[in-house]
């Protein structure tokens, strides 16, 4: 968000429950069936490779309007019914703003009008538990909404915006009802709170819309970034491991509350101190390249980023105090930005056949109408033309503002795409004289794909670091079938494909092979090798029975503990080959699925094979991680079909 670390960097320098929810607010909200006219789409969503499709397999690229003011205005100072103490003069009131003047069915037609097709609505987590009714001020535009919570606003405008055909994608934007993005107590997801909580208030509000195809994604939480003592990370296990708590919550929404929703995790936003000589940056979505998400519901997971030209890979954004020599985003060549921009998020879309490829969201970005600077233009020249050419999903930043000067002349929220003054009287981008409408046209009419996109080959990494990996929810309504050691299970309908000889990780791919039955066997010892089958002589090993094949592992420590097999829905070849990774890498030509484990030695079976065993040693001066895989052929492609 635009005010992006403005208020933690003075201080850095100085310094170096369960929802509670009333009765009617836990009521399903009404929803409208879609309006005549509106983009043809049809729900669920879920992605294939790069790109999000619907229900047919037709691409829906996200052409998105952020529509906030649920996650709070108030600036965090001063009478928080005074207007001067919010952003730009704005008192939300912790509803979406706009609605003290103008009508929604004006409000959806202008967004139309925009050629949007989903909306990125930010909430608080304080939003979710205010039992008391917005003031009739705030909805006078729309006195049906008199007399409601912020949350039963919040029902109504996802009800509107359903009904009139937009994708709508909710997203936890702050933990109180106050501005982002700054030291204001909601720099994480737990902020002031346990991850279970923030899970917990996850699980509430997809349930409530469980019902309501049209909502379609969760965006976890906005711009994770340090507080005045902390950094987040990614994949450190402890209480500040952003792609861990991701996970969790992820998990916990797809599978206690509603499968069908996309789940869209943004990258770190900002760590260290802003000081010239000390570590800090903006990772974005970096750390994915090594450690990416596998989700217990395959194809649902897209990556996200935020882009402001103020800002920097290294840049806070901030001038004056807090402001290092580091360069903008507004202040590099366009080659310079262009592979700023590949490496901090778009590799991940356009990297196919990685255990990271997913669809990149660029779900902030935006520049004011009243900007005269040429870098600052430039900029928005230089992204918007790089968004058209990668095809890439989007959402503007933000969709609604006050008007608080003349008719058509820039004041208020100068950055909204569509400004309202108190008569609902419109600017912005649909009027004359906003230099903006040029580049946002540029943007919406750019060619791009539509239509069927084809399944290809996933990937996925599988990692017991800190925990229990387990994807399948097969598995998982099992139980736990080896207690006390840390497991890991690749997707349904995915197969293991290789191991890491250390470290714990593993990488599977699409198979088609289980048995529709379910069941597995936990093999623990070598009572399936057959008579003069010595695939690895000298070393243990836990070998698949007749007919199934390896789906996951579980380790004690470094040791092999055991491996878990699948059956397959048709008879599996047998005979196969050794292959060892204890003194290198062992893998395919062009590393499919790209490298699941850095630094560690790994070994993948072809992709015309499936793992059907893994070996291992514990002999004196030998680690006891996994050092072979037996591949097997794979049945022909008519039998897989």
């Amino acid at each position: 968000m635009r005010s992006l670390l403005r208020a933690v960097l003075c201080v850095l320098l100085l310094t170096a429950g369960t929802l509670p929810a009333q009765a009617a607010q836990a009521a399903q909200p009404p929803q409208e069936p879609p309006a005549a006219g509106a983009e043809a789409w049809t729900p669920p969503l879920s992605t294939r490779g790069r790109y999000i499709v619907d229900a047919n397999g037709n691409r829906f690229r996200l052409r998105s309007g952020n529509w906030d003011g649920a996650q709070g205005s108030w600036n965090g100072s001063g009478d928080r019914d005074d207007p001067a103490t919010h952003h730009s003069g704005q008192n939300a009131n912790g509803i979406p703003l706009g609605l003290d003047r103008v009508p929604l069915p004006a409000l959806l037609a202008d967004f139309r009008a925009l050629g949007l097709n989903s909306i990125r609505l930010p909430f608080s987590n304080e939003m979710l538990r205010t039992p008391t009714p917005v003031p009739d001020a705030a909805v006078a535009a729309n006195p049906s909404l008199r007399g409601r919570t912020p949350l039963q606003v919040y029902d109504a405008v996802v009800a509107a915006l359903t009904g009139a055909g937009f994708a709508v994608i909710l997203n936890n934007h702050t933990v109180t009802t106050r501005w982002c993005c700054g030291l204001d107590g909601n720099e994480r997801w737990n902020s002031g709170r346990s991850t279970a909580q923030w899970a917990d208030d996850w699980v509430f509000l997809t349930r409530r819309y469980r019902d309501n195809p049209h909502v379609v994604g969760a965006d976890l939480y906005n711009e994770v970034r340090r507080d005045v003592w902390d950094d987040p990370n990614w994949g450190l296990g402890d209480n500040h491991d952003w792609h861990a708590a991701a996970q969790e919550a992820a998990d916990r929404i797809l599978t206690e509350a509603n499968p069908n929703l996309l789940i869209v995790v943004e990258g770190i936003n900002w760590f260290g101190l802003p000081v010239d000589g000390f570590p800090h940056g903006r990772p974005t979505l970096t750390p994915v390249r090594t450690l990416s998400h596998t989700l217990v519901v395959s194809n649902k997971l897209v990556y996200s980023a935020h882009f402001y030209g103020y800002t920097g890979p290294r840049h806070s954004g901030a001038t004056g105090i807090g402001e290092t020599h580091d360069a903008r985003y507004q202040d590099m060549t366009a080659a310079e930005l262009e592979q700023t921009l590949y490496d901090q998020a778009f590799f991940v879309s356009a990297e196919t056949g990685a255990h990271f490829t997913a669809p990149v969201w660029i779900s902030e970005f935006g520049i004011g109408a009243d900007e005269g600077g040429a870098a600052p233009r430039t900029w928005f020249d230089r992204l918007t033309g790089h968004l058209a050419r990668t095809d890439a999903d989007y959402a503007y930043w933000p969709l609604v503002g006050w008007s608080t000067t003349a008719q058509g002349a820039p004041g208020g929220d100068t950055w909204a795409l569509l400004r309202y003054d108190t008569a609902g009287r419109r600017s912005g981008v649909l009027d004359p004289g906003d230099w903006r409408t040029a580049r946002w046209s540029g943007l919406l009419t750019a060619p791009g794909r539509t239509g069927p996109v084809a399944a290809g080959t996933s990937w996925y990494q599988l990692t017991t670091d800190h925990r229990d990996h387990s994807a399948s929810l097969l598995t998982r309504a099992g139980g736990d079938w080896d207690s006390g050691a840390r497991k890991a299970v690749c997707p349904d309908g995915a197969r293991l494909a290789g191991l890491a000889h250390t470290g714990g990780r593993g990488l599977c791919t699409d198979s088609g092979l289980r048995a529709p039955s379910g069941g597995h066997t936990v093999v623990r010892d070598e009572r399936y090798v057959s008579a003069g089958g010595d695939w690895a002589t000298g070393y243990t090993k836990f070998q698949c029975p007749a007919g199934q094949f390896v789906i996951g592992y579980s380790l004690r420590g470094e040791r092999v503990s055991a491996a878990l097999c699948a059956p397959a829905r048709t008879d599996l070849p047998a005979g196969g080959r050794t292959l060892w990774f204890d003194r290198g890498d062992n893998r395919p030509a062009g590393g499919p699925g790209a490298d699941f484990a850095t630094g560690r030695y790994k070994g993948q079976c072809l992709p015309t094979e499936y793992a059907a065993g893994v070996a291992f040693t514990t002999r004196v001066a030998s680690r006891p991680s996994p050092a072979a895989l037996l591949c097997r052929p794979l049945p022909g492609p008519d039998v897989l079909r």
